[in-house]
């Protein structure tokens, strides 16, 4: 089910025991914010715990739904392309190298929530009040008070995403081919290899790194580079043309008898008997 709009902004807010909406996407972009209540929010498959105080990213590219375990009061903020558009003039070009739809369509928000500390915690509750309490007297979809009430929910995301989430909202995340370069490239320095170091190089959170290489590759990101550096150790060992000294120096183990453990340990064979098995 998609569920459509047509207005440029609308909000909407109700308390639920049961939610009323199934599975379903949208034509538009959504802030959904618990005002109270708890229980699971179904997002692309994914089920992530809610609170109050939570605040989610739904673009069109997403299914969703929520699983209420305790009453909830959900207050919505849908807008569609045609809102920041209407409001161009109000945005100044470089207050974001990120767009809002950037930050809405963006994976990292749909797979790790948003973890908002004081004093963005209280800032968040009072600007979605602030933007409720507008619209009890006046229309939103016209109002510059309204608009940059949004953006500073934008900033609010921007600023938690950078400290909390180490992720730098303005970056895109990597490229396929740039990401396997990397690996390949530092395959023989295990340091440069380690999850956090490479989610750094790359300006992203190791816990969204995990499921943005294990989305791509359909692979985790720990067995492709062991089952990497495992084809090129085989090549080598196959080879004969170097000694498992120089494997092992090669590839950053501590000495011959580590890399030997570590190659049995995964192979289920010791070197020396994988080459006269294999070896040509």
């Amino acid at each position: 089910m998609k569920r459509k709009q047509f207005e440029p902004l609308e909000l909407d807010c109700f308390e639920a025991e049961v939610y009323p909406f199934p599975n379903h996407s949208h034509t538009y972009y959504e802030l959904v914010f618990i005002v109270k209540g708890a229980g699971n929010h179904h997002i692309n498959k994914l089920v992530i715990p809610y609170k109050s105080g939570d605040l989610y990213l739904i673009s069109p590219d997403d299914e969703h739904f929520f699983d209420i375990k305790k009453s909830t009061k959900f207050c919505f903020i849908k807008f569609n392309d045609s809102y920041f558009n209407f409001h161009k003039n109000l945005s100044p070009d470089d207050i974001f190298m990120a767009s809002p739809f950037d930050i809405m369509r963006n994976p990292v928000f749909k797979e790790e929530k948003l973890n908002f500390d004081e004093p963005c915690k209280s800032i968040l509750k009072k600007t979605v009040e602030n933007i409720f309490e507008y619209h009890r007297y006046h229309k939103v979809s016209d109002s510059p008070i309204v608009f940059f009430q949004i953006m500073s929910l934008f900033g609010l995301i921007r600023e938690v995403s950078m400290k909390n989430m180490k992720f730098n909202i303005d970056r895109k995340t990597p490229e396929k081919e740039d990401l396997i370069t990397y690996i390949h490239k530092n395959i023989y320095n295990p340091e440069f290899i380690r999850m956090h170091i490479i989610a750094k190089h790359f300006s992203i959170s190791p816990g969204y790194f995990s499921n943005y290489f294990k989305r791509n590759f359909e692979v985790s990101y720990r067995d492709y580079v062991k089952n990497y550096k495992l084809r090129l150790i085989e090549r080598r060992i196959l080879s004969g043309k170097m000694t498992m000294k120089q494997i092992a120096f090669e590839f950053g183990f501590t000495d011959e008898s580590h890399l030997t453990n570590y190659f049995k340990k995964q192979m289920k064979i010791n070197p020396s008997q994988y080459k006269l098995k294999f070896a040509e």
